[in-house]
């Protein structure tokens, strides 16, 4: 019997995975990637009677492989926040999962573990941007304010790292990175002692600089646009940058392009106040899809561009008359 754990390489995977094994701690073969690199369960080939445990990939991407599994005979413990589609039911199939906005997989974690390592899940909502959730989940754990705020900052630095068009692209590959923190069942220990957090604090801060450097384009009264060019510290610092001009335009929608050939990769999020919206609007463009607060699109060609950008304004403007930078 084999065990496979296939898990998002940025911080929610990487959290919701160490909550499970601090837990439940098993020997596993690792199955990761950078954070688009969604279609995993492709890669894995188990037998009758193996087991694997998924964590905050998208099911409807997956659903074929994964129902290749269940009708193999292969047992699977799936954990996820994303657009599901439906839920198949099958004896083998132990499904955890929860599209609320205000959800990220590590919190879905925390909530079949009863709150044990709560702490990491805090670390991975900061990461995901669910600044109200992290704070929701901490209030109970009586951390000190300045504590917080390196939970914070992890958070941000482990999703940071999970960017990029490969491998290559990133600091840490995210299988690696998440065997370097699983020794911690304190975050603040992993903080104040791992050399990976400050590799990652000075390389986040560095493209942060860069990134808002870049011009900030506003589309009419409902959202805001960045252009970036086809470079590593771009793909690197798309996520986190996106995140980022969310939180300093709460009331506006963000579009995040990052140049590929005729095209670009981008990042969307919803306003501050909006949990509904920006998935769908993602699902209407091929490669579209994501979350009701943060989206994307893997490949969106030149011609598109326009028509992606007139969506996001008709959706959010109306509710957004006297917006501005």
């Amino acid at each position: 019997m084999r065990f496979y754990d296939i898990f998002n390489g940025d911080a929610d995977g990487i959290c919701a995975l160490h909550q499970l094994r601090l837990a439940d701690p098993r020997d596993a073969e690792l199955i990761t990637g950078v954070k688009r690199d969604i279609e995993l369960l492709a890669r894995v080939e188990p037998r009758p009677g193996d087991e694997i445990t998924v964590l905050d990939v998208s099911l409807e991407t997956n659903r074929s492989d994964l129902m290749r599994m269940l009708e193999a005979g292969v047992r699977c413990r799936y954990f996820d926040h994303h657009f599901a589609g439906a839920v198949p039911s099958h004896p083998l199939f132990d499904a955890h999962i929860d599209t609320d906005p205000s959800v990220c997989t590590s919190l879905i974690v925390d909530r079949y573990l009863r709150g044990k390592y709560r702490a990491w899940a805090v670390v991975a909502a900061f990461g995901d941007n669910l600044l109200e959730s992290a704070l929701a989940a901490a209030a109970g754990l009586q951390i000190p304010a300045h504590d917080l705020e390196v939970l914070r900052e992890l958070g941000e630095c482990l999703n940071y790292n999970a960017y990029g068009e490969s491998v290559e692209d990133l600091h840490f590959h995210p299988a690696e990175l998440y065997r370097r923190l699983r020794g911690y069942a304190d975050p603040l220990v992993f903080a104040a002692h791992a050399p990976e957090f400050e590799v990652l604090r000075r390389a986040y801060a560095g493209d942060l600089e860069q990134a808002r450097g870049l011009p900030v384009l506003q589309r009419g009264e409902g959202c805001i646009a960045v252009f970036m060019p086809d470079e590593a510290w771009c793909r690197r610092v798309s996520g986190a940058f996106a995140n980022d001009l969310s939180q300093r335009h709460p009331a506006l929608a963000v579009a995040l392009l990052v140049r590929r050939q005729r095209g670009y990769r981008v990042s969307l999020r919803a306003p501050q106040d909006a949990t509904q919206g920006i998935l769908h609007l993602a699902r209407q463009f091929d490669s579209g899809g994501g979350r009701e607060r943060a989206a994307g699109i893997q490949f969106l060609p030149d011609q598109n561009v326009e028509r992606l950008l007139e969506s996001l304004e008709r959706t959010y403007a109306a509710r957004n008359p006297a917006s501005g930078i």
